[in-house]
């Protein structure tokens, strides 16, 4: 198999797998995604979108580019779910915002999300799906944008 095509397999199976994953996660196991989980997904759905497209038209190496190039962005924002969750970094106020004293506090609490974004609800290793999804990403994205500069 030749090389642009093994690396536009990787930028098709592997975000599939992930995607699969996620929503096995939640319809089989009762895992509800946070906002956070909702744009890694989106993330992963651009990859195969571009992915697709660079299969179609014959591996071509721009849109091969776009597609790890989705990927490390899907990876980027695992990193910040990820450190979110390990309280390292403060995430979004509509995921993990605090009550405010002083204020309407049922209202407040009536308007939080059901899921939080800066709960860990699966890990495996020490790493929460969120940072399996960064390290993944980062890795089949690194690996594409490599074997298209080597290429």
């Amino acid at each position: 198999m030749r090389s642009e095509a093994l690396t536009n397999a990787a930028l098709l199976v592997v975000p599939a797998a992930m995607l699969g994953g996620a929503l096995a996660f939640q319809y089989i196991g009762g895992l509800q995604p946070c906002e956070m989980c909702v744009w890694q997904r989106w993330a992963l759905v651009a990859t195969l979108g571009l992915g697709l497209l660079a299969w179609a038209l014959g591996s071509r190496p721009a849109l091969v580019a776009l597609a790890a190039l989705a990927l490390l962005v899907d990876g980027a924002i695992g990193v910040f779910h990820a450190g979110v969750e390990q309280h390292w970094w403060q995430g979004i106020t509509r995921c993990t915002a605090p009550l405010t004293s002083g204020s309407d506090m049922l209202g407040q609490i009536l308007a939080q999300p059901l899921v939080r974004c800066d709960a860990i609800p699966w890990s495996l290793f020490g790493l929460s799906m969120a940072g399996w999804n960064a390290v993944i990403a980062i890795l089949v994205g690194g690996y594409a944008l490599w074997r298209l500069k080597t290429a």
